[in-house]
């Protein structure tokens, strides 16, 4: 299997960010598309499942777009809102462990030692980054799967949202109202949490 290298995922010029995938020789095609957008689907699956599990996913996205190369109609997206579209089908799949994972990370968090009096300074910061890490894992947790996709294809991947609804096959204005009612609910449960952790104090 070919090497991923970090780096980040360019949008290609022109023409070739929809390319033909349907000739007698598509390798040259799936080439460069894996050569441009394996790496940056590669970090972005394993925030989510961890880089054994993204590995997989990565060469199974490109394995069911090579198989289904002729269904790719470049008039209705980009070649990369179509990968990662393949590659949230393949993630739905590992839906249930990765919300599993996200309630471990939200409850280890949650259940380590609060920062005490006489720790320097780096030590406060590691258990308040730990406190994030658990707000925001708990918060994914909560989400529905499509708001969580939506949220995450954004954040983590860098798609537009155009290339979501892309990706998703849902209208543009779908996404954005996802999107909005996302970012108040993640609001909303940030303040309140907020108010739980100063009760604390």
């Amino acid at each position: 299997m070919q090497v991923i290298h970090d780096g980040p995922d360019p949008v290609l010029p022109g023409a070739q960010d929809r390319p033909d995938l349907g000739g007698p020789d598509p390798a040259p095609a799936f080439g460069r598309l894996f050569d441009t957008h394996a790496a940056a689907m590669h970090r972005y699956l394993s925030r989510r499942v961890g880089t054994e599990t993204a590995h997989d996913l990565v060469a199974e996205t490109f394995l069911v777009a090579l198989r289904r190369r002729e269904s790719y109609r470049p008039e209705l997206g980009t070649a990369r809102s179509w990968l990662y579209g393949i590659a949230t089908n393949l993630l739905r799949h590992h839906v249930r462990s990765e919300t599993r994972a996200l309630r471990a990370t939200a409850r280890l968090a949650n259940s380590g030692e609060r920062g005490h009096g006489g720790h320097d300074t780096r030590v406060a910061e590691q258990v308040d980054a730990q406190a994030r890490a658990a707000q925001l894992a708990g918060a994914l947790a909560k989400l529905s799967v499509a708001d969580r996709d939506t949220l995450l294809l954004v954040s983590w991947a860098g798609l537009e949202p155009v290339e979501v609804a892309e990706a998703l096959g849902v209208p543009p204005g779908t996404v954005r109202s996802r999107l909005h009612r996302i970012r108040r609910w993640l609001r909303t449960n940030a303040a309140a949490s907020n108010r739980e952790e100063a009760k604390e104090l």
